[in-house]
């Protein structure tokens, strides 16, 4: 059996890389279409594909399950989220030890939103980490490839642009090897994040998030959420068919296939698309990019 690949060093190969990720589903109707969504996106060759972590660690075993499974029955590479929300320390060995019988070798190490949810105050837990910064050490030197988080626009508990580069360079010095930043809105931002980075010395992958405007209620929430706002180039093309829902969606892969273009053509190392568990969308986007499958 070949060796786990470590997909920081799959991203500096100097090939571009395209990954999916999805969540844990709350019931079997659910958990349903999630695998009918993986195996229609397998035919693909994600780069890798990866399964985030609930909020306060409310997904722990079932991130761990489904990360198992996609290792041990399908062709792609799976990357599991842990987050240092609700976790002391203890515990956190404890997931570990769950990754590594799981067959995982590569995390996406994240400080995790507050247990009250974005923008509310942080809460600290007893014999825990209070940084992403400090998991990504703690999982050093335990088999781990550790990718982190990275946003566009900064944090929306950043102070500004240049204090938000410098978290993200106190990850890469902690040993994180490639970032994957939240949903970008515009090509431009994703660009002057890359540059904040090198300006501050963080060397390492940063590959853009790309998430399709299929509804623009749940989009406006989402963009609400991270603590910014729809670009006016983007509502000018879309608020006209608000009451259009298939012209819509139609716009809305439109945008999103134009803005992987520019991502490329600036230079990203790949694209990261959060399908929110459906398929259809970024299979779309991939054959409107006439991607090689």
């Amino acid at each position: 059996m070949p060796e786990p690949s470590a997909i920081g060093q799959l991203l500096r190969s100097g090939e571009h890389s395209f990954s999916f990720e999805f969540f844990p589903p709350k019931d079997a109707e659910g958990e349903e279409v999630l695998w009918r969504s993986i195996s229609e996106l397998e035919p693909l060759r994600p780069t890798f594909v990866s399964v985030t972590y609930g909020a306060g660690g409310s997904t722990r075993e079932r991130t761990v399950a489904i990360t198992r499974r996609i290792a041990e029955e399908t062709s792609m590479l799976p990357m599991a989220h842990l987050t240092c929300v609700g976790h002391s320390r203890d515990e956190l060995t404890r997931i570990v030890d769950d990754l590594h019988r799981a067959g995982i070798h590569n995390v996406l190490a994240l400080r995790g939103d507050p247990p009250g949810g974005p923008g509310t105050p942080w809460e600290s837990t007893p014999g825990g980490l209070e940084y992403a910064s400090e998991l990504v050490t703690f999982l050093q030197g335990r088999g781990f490839s550790v990718g982190v988080a990275a946003f566009p626009e900064g944090h929306r508990d950043a102070v500004s642009l240049e204090h938000d580069a410098q978290v993200l360079k106190a990850k890469h010095d902690a040993g994180a090897e490639f970032a994957i930043t939240e949903m970008v809105l515009r090509a431009a931002d994703y660009t002057a994040l890359v540059r904040r980075a090198a300006d501050v010395g963080a060397d390492l992958p940063i590959v853009p998030g790309i998430m399709p405007i299929l509804n623009l209620s749940s989009m406006r929430t989402m963009v609400r959420l991270s603590g910014r706002e729809m670009p006016a180039e983007t509502l000018t093309r879309i608020l006209p068919l608000e009451d259009d829902p298939p012209a819509l969606r139609a716009e809305g892969i439109r945008i999103a296939t134009e803005l992987c273009r520019e991502l490329l053509d600036a230079g990203a190392p790949g694209l990261h698309f959060y399908t929110l568990n459906r398929s259809k969308a970024t299979r779309e986007i991939f054959a409107a990019l006439q991607l090689p499958v």
